[in-house]
């Protein structure tokens, strides 16, 4: 019981802690995004590989904006990681994709990744490309000191309550960012099933 409560109670700092402008600032990029016809494409690899797959389809489907994940994509992937190196996986795929200065990549990762460590060098090189061709970026990390952070035009850092459980907060905050994106009234344009019913 002890731990439950110690948990839950971290979840309400953190939400009590969350920077309401950088969220502010990442609705309006998105928004700006949809208006020009530009993409985004979600990066993330572990359970972030599946947040991104999640907020995929709610951003097409409730926002009307055109998404991908590559890591949806998991033959692609796959060949890509035997046959060029994980390193590029992401930075390949958006090439291919034809990336362009209308469109956002969004980072979703625990630590941003970081070449230093050989951490997620895929998010990396990811990013470095898109700033290559002037696209946009975006992330919801749990550490400040990743490249994703660094580098990211808005990036939501989600603040560490408790070292010993960045992961797990991170990646539940994933989905409460992206679900609160997805309900704003600045872009939500197709109404949830569950709410649509009376």
């Amino acid at each position: 019981m002890q731990y439950i409560e110690s948990h839950l109670k971290e979840s309400l700092d953190i939400l009590n802690k969350i920077d309401k402008e950088v969220l502010s600032s990442m609705i309006d990029s998105i928004v700006s995004t949809r208006d020009a016809g530009g993409r985004i494409f979600f990066l993330g690899v572990g359970g972030s590989a599946a947040n991104c797959s999640h907020a995929v389809n709610d951003f097409r489907k409730i926002l009307g904006i055109e998404c991908y994940a590559p890591t949806d994509n998991v033959s692609e992937l796959t060949a890509r990681a035997n046959d060029e190196g994980w390193a590029t996986i992401f930075s390949e795929w958006l090439r291919i994709s034809k990336l362009n200065k209308n469109d956002l990549i969004f980072i979703f990762s625990v630590g941003g990744g970081s070449l230093e460590k050989n951490i997620s060098p895929n998010l990396v090189e990811a990013i470095k490309y898109a700033e290559s061709i002037g696209a946009g970026i975006l992330g919801v990390v749990g550490r400040d000191g990743g490249y994703a952070a660094q580098r990211s035009k808005q990036c939501l850092i989600i603040p560490t309550v408790n070292s010993s459980n960045v992961t797990p907060h991170s990646e539940a905050f994933q989905a409460v960012i992206w679900h609160l994106i997805v309900s704003h009234p600045k872009l939500k344009i197709k109404e949830t099933k569950w709410e649509s019913v009376k």
